[in-house]
């Protein structure tokens, strides 16, 4: 086992979902089945195939900042903010329990600020393309701005950037951050990714894909990964915020540790750049590459996380990929896509399930896939899908995966904290 000083525990976390704007109650919709998606209300869907997203609600920024900052933000920064008092807060950080410029934020967006850039653009041609762009047009629509807004809020001045693998980001993102903390260049990283993407140009550039779901009769049930009836995935907006931190710092200052950061991966399909390789070739390496960083073998992992969108293609690969790295011992673990609930949150994907992992460790519950109604033949029914009913069982350890457009694909493992 490594030393005190290679460790990376997690500290603190922090969210702003579709079914919770807080870690308490995201877990519990998560543990409940409950779906955020809904029809789409902050713009009028009609004209579009698909007339649904999981949003954000219940959302007012002015509970984290002011009128006048609002207005400099993209909605994307406005869930970081959020998010981030919510982790900070949770792990218990002040001025006097760490130093600044060994704190650093890594956060990702794959979209960045879609909205913003969108509305400025239908302007400009309204206005007959007179160059009438916001000052704030540009620092408001970048991918790298969520960080560096959370450094400047919190007085952050350790390593900080934007990681951008699209729906992989956020994964990777903590990754980057877990590796700054096992070479000692931080003593704590702020990590996670978000996304703000009901906006016209995202849905329809989607739905043109033929990526979307278009059950807009049952919103609710669209989201259905591993079922036959899959019909494409259900957007998503979310921010997740993670507190990774070395070991002997979280023991020198008394942290509470919710779970450890046991072994990272990130490898590539190099085959299509929207499909993934039918075999689940690279998803398979990324599990195994983990796995092996991890110091970890197969019998150790309780549940794994699955990216499972809901597409016709995606699931059956990644399920191949995990019956080829795990073989039988499949038998013993839970899988689930807790996607079916919070619907595919692009860059902020991997830091809310991230969150779900833990939570599966501190509590013992695995949350469910929910709306299965129809098994699919070519996926293998040795799997425990934790079809639409959350189960009790003891989680020493759980994997997270998440792949991007591009052929990404990053994998977080989390176990339990012994120390």
């Amino acid at each position: 086992m490594a030393s005190k000083y290679d460790r990376v525990v997690v500290t603190g976390m922090g969210i702003i979902s579709s079914i919770g704007n807080n870690v308490k109650d995201y877990w519990n919709s998560l543990i409940n089945g409950v779906s955020g998606a809904d029809i789409i209300s902050n713009f009028d869907p009609s004209r579009f195939k698909t007339r649904f997203a999981c949003q954000i609600k219940n959302f007012d920024p002015l509970q984290y900042m002011d009128k006048k900052e609002v207005r400099k933000l993209d909605e994307y920064v406005q869930f970081a903010i959020a998010a981030a008092d919510e982790a900070m807060k949770d792990a218990e950080l002040s001025q006097d329990n760490y130093d600044p410029e060994r704190v650093g934020v890594i956060y990702s967006s794959g979209i960045g600020g879609f909205g913003n850039f969108t509305e400025e653009c239908i302007n400009y041609g309204i206005n007959n393309r007179v160059p009438r762009f916001s000052p704030f047009f540009i620092p408001k629509a970048i991918c790298d701005i969520g960080a560096g807004h959370l450094s400047m809020r919190y007085n952050l001045r350790g390593p900080n950037f934007a990681v951008l693998s699209a729906c992989a980001s956020s994964n990777n993102a903590m990754i980057e951050a877990l590796y700054h903390l096992r070479l000692n260049k931080a003593d704590i990283m702020v990590c996670g990714g978000g996304e703000s993407i009901t906006c016209e140009a995202i849905l329809g550039g989607f739905s043109s894909m033929k990526a979307l779901s278009e059950r807009n009769d049952n919103p609710k049930t669209a989201s259905r990964p591993y079922d036959k009836d899959r019909d494409g995935f259900v957007l998503g907006e979310a921010s997740g915020i993670l507190i990774f931190e070395r070991l002997d710092h979280a023991l020198k200052r008394g942290a509470r540790i919710y779970a450890e950061v046991a072994g990272a991966g990130a490898t590539a399909d190099a085959y299509h750049v929207t499909a993934p390789h039918p075999e689940g070739l690279g998803a398979k390496r990324v599990i195994q590459v983990t796995l092996d960083d991890a110091g970890m073998n197969i019998e150790d992992i309780d549940y794994v996380n699955t990216h499972g969108t809901s597409t016709p293609l995606g699931d059956l690969a990644e399920v191949k990929a995990i019956k080829d790295v795990f073989g039988d011992y499949i038998k013993n673990m839970n899988i689930s896509s807790t996607k079916s609930m919070t619907g595919h949150c692009l860059g902020g994907t991997g830091a809310i399930e991230a969150i779900a992992c833990i939570k599966s460790i501190t509590e013992s519950i695995v949350p469910p896939t929910i709306n299965h109604f129809t098994d699919d033949p070519e996926i293998d029914t040795d799997f425990n899908f934790t079809f639409n009913t959350a189960q009790k069982r003891k989680v020493r350890a759980a994997l997270s995966n998440n792949f991007g457009f591009g052929g990404h694909n990053a994998s977080l493992l989390f176990k339990e904290y012994i120390a």
